[in-house]
C-alpha cells in the first residue's frame, strides 16, 4: 500500500444503501462535490430484495434493485461522483483524513459519511441462497407481509428471533421459532410475550440442516438434538424462512478511531449522526442496531449530509 494522497475530496462518503444515496443527494445539492464509494454491495442490502411495499412514495410497490438505482440516478442528476471500489483502511487520527480505496488508492477527505451498512448473519447452508427472494428472508418487517396467513420459521434464540416471531404471528397462521438451544437467550419479556402467543410453536434443541421446494421454500429440513444418541431428523411445513441470529455491522476498519458498541454499531452522538471524531459521520445501518430501515437509513443520510455541511462551513472550508 503507497502512503501517497491521490485525490483531495472535501465530502468522501462510504456505501451505496439508502443512506449512502441520500446523503450523495443532500451533499451534492450542498455543493460539496460528495465522492461516493460503493462498496461491496452496489446499492446494499435492499438489492437482495425482490419487493419493498413500505418505503414512501411507491403506492404500488417497487423492486429492491430499482429503488436503490432511483436513488443512484438522484445522486448523479446533482453530480455525485458515484464509483466502484472499497475502502480498506481508514486513518482519522487527524484531519484531514485519509481512506484507503482498493488497498492502494489513498483519498483525503475532510469530512467523512459512513454508510457501510451492516450483513445479515446467516446460517451457511447452501439452500439460503437457493431460496434467497423466494421464502428466505433476514428482515420480518420487511418481507412479513407476503406471508399473511401463511406457515412461516424463524431461526434464532434472542430478542430479535423474539421480535420478529411476536411480529410474524400478527400476520401468519403459524410461526415456528427454531432454536438450537434448550432454551432462549431473550429477556424475560420476549420469552414471557413468545410463550403466550397461541400461533407460535418454539422448536428447541432443532438445527436447520436444510430447506425444500419446487418454486420457493416449501418446507425445512431439521434435525432435533443432533450429535445426540435419541437425535432425529424432523420436517416442518413451511411458506417462509427468516434468519433472525443477528446482524454484523460493517465497521471493522473504522474501529481503532471510533467508539463502537460489542457487536460492533459504530456509536453516535445521541439523535445526531455525529460519532466522537469532528467531521466523521454515520448513517444508516452500520450505526443502527434498532430499526434497520430503508426509510430510517434514507433519514439519517440526510441528516449526515446536513450535518457536514455545518461542519464544513463553520471551519470556513
Amino acid at each position: 500500500m503507497s502512503d501517497s494522497i491521490n485525490e483531495k475530496v472535501r465530502c468522501l462518503i462510504i456505501g451505496s444503501g439508502p443512506a449512502g444515496y441520500t446523503a450523495a443527494i443532500y451533499a451534492s445539492r450542498a455543493n460539496l462535490s460528495p465522492v461516493l464509494y460503493e462498496g461491496i454491495q452496489p446499492g446494499g442490502q435492499l438489492t437482495t430484495t425482490t419487493e419493498v411495499e413500505n418505503f414512501p412514495g411507491y403506492p404500488e410497490g417497487i423492486t429492491g434493485p430499482e429503488l436503490m438505482e432511483d436513488l443512484k440516478q438522484q445522486a448523479l442528476r446533482f453530480g455525485a461522483d458515484i464509483r466502484f471500489g472499497i475502502a480498506t483502511a481508514t486513518d482519522l487520527s487527524a484531519a484531514p483524513y485519509k481512506i484507503t480505496i482498493d488497498g492502494e488508492k489513498v483519498i483525503e477527505t475532510e469530512t467523512l459519511i459512513i454508510a457501510t451498512g451492516a450483513t445479515a448473519k446467516y446460517l451457511g447452508i447452501p439452500d439460503e441462497h437457493k431460496y434467497a427472494g423466494m421464502g428466505v428472508s433476514a428482515c420480518a418487517t420487511c418481507d412479513g407481509f407476503f406471508y399473511r396467513k401463511k406457515v412461516v420459521a424463524v431461526v434464532g434464540g434472542g430478542d430479535t428471533a423474539c421480535e420478529e416471531a411476536i411480529y410474524l404471528a400478527g400476520l401468519a397462521k403459524q410461526v415456528y421459532l427454531i432454536v438450537r438451544k434448550p432454551y432462549l437467550r431473550a429477556s424475560k419479556v420476549m420469552q414471557d410475550r413468545v410463550f403466550n402467543t397461541p400461533n407460535i410453536m418454539v422448536l428447541f434443541e432443532h438445527n436447520t440442516i436444510g430447506l425444500f421446494g419446487e418454486n420457493g421454500v416449501e418446507g425445512a429440513h431439521l434435525v432435533k438434538r443432533m450429535g445426540e444418541p435419541d437425535e432425529e431428523k424432523v420436517d416442518i411445513a413451511i411458506d417462509g424462512f427468516f434468519l433472525a441470529i443477528g446482524h454484523k455491522p460493517n465497521s471493522d476498519i473504522f474501529k481503532p478511531w471510533l467508539e463502537t458498541d460489542e457487536i460492533g454499531y459504530i456509536k453516535t452522538i445521541p439523535d445526531t449522526p455525529r460519532t466522537t471524531v469532528p467531521g466523521v459521520f454515520a448513517a444508516g445501518d452500520v450505526a443502527d442496531p434498532h430499526y434497520r430501515q430503508a426509510i430510517t437509513a434514507a433519514g439519517s443520510g440526510c441528516k449526515a449530509a446536513i450535518e457536514a455541511e455545518r461542519y464544513l462551513s463553520e471551519m470556513g472550508k
